[in-house]
């Protein structure tokens, strides 16, 4: 019989991350979702809840034109959302990345792109956006620090 070196002690509570992975191209998702749980941790936030999918080109080019009405595949899109799961944890939305894509915009770095993305979608779900010079400077260091990859 063990016993808890810590008696009523808890884990930390962890943000959950589903993973959908729905495409050909060899993806670490693990590490993936692990990067999109520290950032949520980095952000402060722990009770919550996303998904992250990651997708070949036809269906983020349907995706893109259906949400967007932009032509053709991009690399990233972030689909926020507003609810609660049955642990009661908030449901911030979905992030849909195409993997494909980020190997075409950084052939060098693939997974550096990767990381990058995952962030981007992320702080995208948590309102940051890139519409004007200051926020895209917010926004553009915390996907660095939480990266590691410095944005284009």
């Amino acid at each position: 019989m063990s016993r808890d070196p810590n008696p009523g002690h808890t884990a930390p509570i962890e943000p959950a991350v589903l993973i959908s992975d729905r495409q050909t191209a060899p993806v670490d998702v693990d590490a993936l979702a692990a990067l999109a749980r520290q950032t949520l941790i980095g952000e402060g936030l722990r009770e919550v809840e996303l998904s992250l999918s990651f997708v070949g080109d036809a269906e983020m080019e349907e995706l893109h034109v259906r949400y967007l009405d932009e032509p053709g595949p991009t690399d990233v899109l972030s689909f926020p959302l507003d609810g609660e799961d049955e642990r009661g944890f908030r449901v911030l939305g979905d992030v849909v990345i195409a993997p494909a894509v980020a190997v075409r915009n950084n052939p060098r770095d693939p997974d550096g792109e990767l990381r990058l993305l995952v962030v981007h979608g992320v702080l995208h779900l948590l309102g940051y956006d890139h519409e004007d010079d200051g926020e895209k400077a917010t926004m553009w260091a915390r996907q660095t620090t939480y990266s590691g990859v410095q944005a284009p």
